[in-house]
């Protein structure tokens, strides 16, 4: 390897220069400190604490490496020890300590820790110094030589070697790093004008700011009047005046002008969530880990809460792991083996029957006793609950798990064993409350919105059409319906392999994934038109809040299960379908009327009906409840199909 360049060369080129101060300009005239910003901004404080309380509540193990597939914990090394208690005969935590560092990362993008000396020279504590007051020193612009403490009774300068130091990124100075509010310096600035101003609005009454007009031909008005006036009309409709907000007595012809921006123009709220956004990105934190749920589901929640501590906060984590392992671990340990790591296991595990269930397949037999159990529930131990129990059915290179049914089926069918029909509906069934829960939270959503906006209408007349947001709500009902649709196919799909005696599993859902999604922007385009041409009926014959109310209400209590049971019906078809053509054989399909709960004479006329896979019914479906038929036809259908080889 070639040098071309020693470090003292690069030292020389430059001289160092004294960091920027931590202040922000909010408004002319008007600077704030960051830790201002901090206590001030709702925003700052929320995605900073985000940071900090997610990363503070996580442990810190340390290891020895043994070999590449082994390592040990280290409970009792002084590193475990200095991070347990970092501060002795102090109230810091080692949660305190993180949290701290982390808040000033996020504020700072820099975070000063002294080290504290013991009576064997070690390290034995650290004391966070709050980065305002520390400064790099040294003429070295490439990196500290030492740090300049400064407090109300001086200063003190700390060498190097006896700090830890962690920063981020500086365009032009190798030495700190820049902080994020830097990046926001724009959106906090307008932040604060916006709340300075509806502070005043507040306070001026927020119902009559404006001014007072007088006529031309008005008698003349003396300095004494127009104060004696303005006092007057300042001590009785502004602020905390007797008739704020009252109804004003003009004289002389006087009329009064309203000036003011109204909150509703101003789009208070949503210029607030705009700022909680953009503040969320500059620390690359999803809307919705802060408290902006539009498009929040329980599905991505809690997929983005798996995520959280690898996408999110995993840099963070890296970024503190080697910090510590650079500036404190040599004082303590010069070991290469040595090393620390976060303890992510308890955040990325699943819930405890996830746990328990893939252990047991894991380890292939029961993993816990009676006594153990009991513990975990406080009870006390039992004669005999020592001993492990394996079931029966449970042999070693038999069963992974005692969970596991009988061995799977044959991947074909037993010769000479004639193939089961597949009744695929009594298990999709099962996601049927599911499914109408989720239209009625959608239907009662929608309604609150449309009440709310016809409430508002300052027109007698209301265009429905004006007032529906067709694209929004198509596109968060496919979104929802999609999910719920590659559910209940799958469980569908996987019943009809059952009922043929292949295994589950043979059903493929990665192929059906496009249809869905096809399928569910349909059915949310129709449900969507449905509800407006509804509600054009609706407002026609009387446009008011109550009418919309009562209309959502009946979609709430009657349409979103009706539209559930034809969904869930269409769904099964499809998925039987879908699986009859995975088999790679010739299969045949029959409709099945539930009698008694579909009683539409069509329907029955087709009880019985068989037809090759691929062809359609004689009333041109392709499955009970399918898209193809007339909305008569389709509303409500609970009819079943049958799969069985051709």
């Amino acid at each position: 390897m070639a040098f071309v360049v020693s470090s003292g060369a690069l030292t020389s080129l430059d001289r160092a220069q004294a960091p920027a101060p931590y202040t922000l300009q909010l408004a002319d005239g008007l600077y704030a400190h960051y830790d201002e910003i901090w206590r001030t901004q709702p925003n700052v404080r929320t995605v900073v604490g985000f940071l900090a309380r997610n990363i503070a509540q996580l442990g810190i193990n340390v290891f020895r490496r043994v070999s590449d597939t082994d390592r040990e914990r280290l409970t009792d090394h002084p590193l475990a020890a200095l991070l347990a208690n970092p501060q002795p005969g102090s109230k810091i935590t080692r949660y305190r300590l993180i949290y701290g560092w982390m808040s000033d990362l996020g504020i700072y993008d820099s975070c000063v820790l002294v080290k504290v000396r013991g009576a064997a020279g070690g390290t034995a504590g650290l004391i966070r110094i709050p980065a305002s007051q520390v400064e790099p020193i040294g003429d070295n612009w490439l990196q500290a030589e030492a740090y300049r403490i400064t407090g109300t009774r001086g200063f003190k300068d700390v060498p190097a070697d006896q700090v830890v130091h962690s920063f981020g990124y500086h365009p032009t100075d190798p030495r700190v790093g820049t902080s994020p509010l830097e990046t926001l310096r724009r959106i906090l600035a307008e932040e604060h004008a916006a709340n300075t101003y509806r502070e005043q609005l507040w306070r001026n009454g927020a119902r009559t700011s404006g001014y007072i007009e007088r006529p031309k031909d008005a008698p003349d008005w003396s300095d004494v009047a127009r104060n004696r006036f303005r006092a007057g009309w300042r001590a009785q409709y502004t602020g905390t005046g007797p008739e704020t907000g009252g109804t004003p007595v003009l004289e002389d012809g006087m009329k009064y002008v309203a000036a003011a921006v109204s909150p509703k123009d101003a789009e208070y709220i949503s210029a607030r969530k705009l700022t909680r956004e953009e503040v969320a990105a500059a620390y690359y934190i999803p809307p919705p880990m802060v408290g902006i749920l539009e498009h929040a589901t329980f599905s991505n929640i809690k997929e983005q809460h798996q995520n959280l501590y690898q996408d999110t906060l995993g840099p963070w984590l890296k970024f503190l792991k080697e910090d510590i392992e650079l500036q404190l671990l040599p004082d303590l340990d010069t070991d290469p083996d040595i090393y620390c790591e976060f303890n992510l296991d308890e955040k990325l595990s699943g819930s405890f029957e996830e746990q328990a269930s893939a252990a047991s397949a894991a380890v292939g037999a029961p993993w816990m006793t009676v006594n153990e159990q009991r513990a975990r529930r406080n009870l006390p131990e039992i004669d005999g609950g020592d001993d492990l129990i394996v079931p029966m059915n449970v042999t070693v290179g038999g069963q992974a798990s005692p969970l596991d049914s009988a061995p799977a089926p044959k991947t074909r069918p037993l010769p000479g064993r004639k193939a089961r029909l597949a009744r695929v509906k009594a298990r999709a069934e099962e996601a049927t409350p599911g499914l109408t829960a989720l239209l009625a939270g959608f239907f009662d959503r929608q309604g609150r919105v449309l009440t709310s906006a016809v409430g508002a209408a300052t027109s007698v007349a209301v265009d429905a059409a004006d007032l529906f947001d067709v694209d929004r709500w198509n596109t968060e009902l496919a979104a929802a319906l999609l999910e719920s649709a590659l559910e209940i196919a799958t469980a569908a799909g996987r019943a009809t392999m059952a009922g043929l005696g292949l295994a589950e599993d043979t059903y493929n859902p990665g192929l059906t994934e496009a249809w869905l999604a096809s399928h569910a922007a349909g059915v949310a385009s129709r449900i969507n038109a449905g509800t407006l041409a509804q509600l054009t009926v609706a407002l026609a014959a009387e446009a008011t809040a109550a009418v919309v109310k009562a209309l959502f209400d009946s979609f709430v209590e009657h349409r979103a299960e009706a539209e559930a049971t034809a969904e869930i019906t269409a769904l099964s078809g499809f998925a039987a379908k879908e699986a009859a053509a995975q088999t790679g054989k010739p299969m045949n399909k029959t409709w099945k009327n539930r009698t008694g709960d579909d009683t539409r004479p069509s329907h029955a006329a087709l009880d019985g009906e068989t037809v090759a896979v691929g062809d359609l019914f004689s009333n041109g479906a392709r499955w009970p409840g399918d898209s193809l038929l007339p909305p008569a036809e389709r509303a409500g259908c609970t009819c079943d199909m049958e799969i069985g080889p051709a």
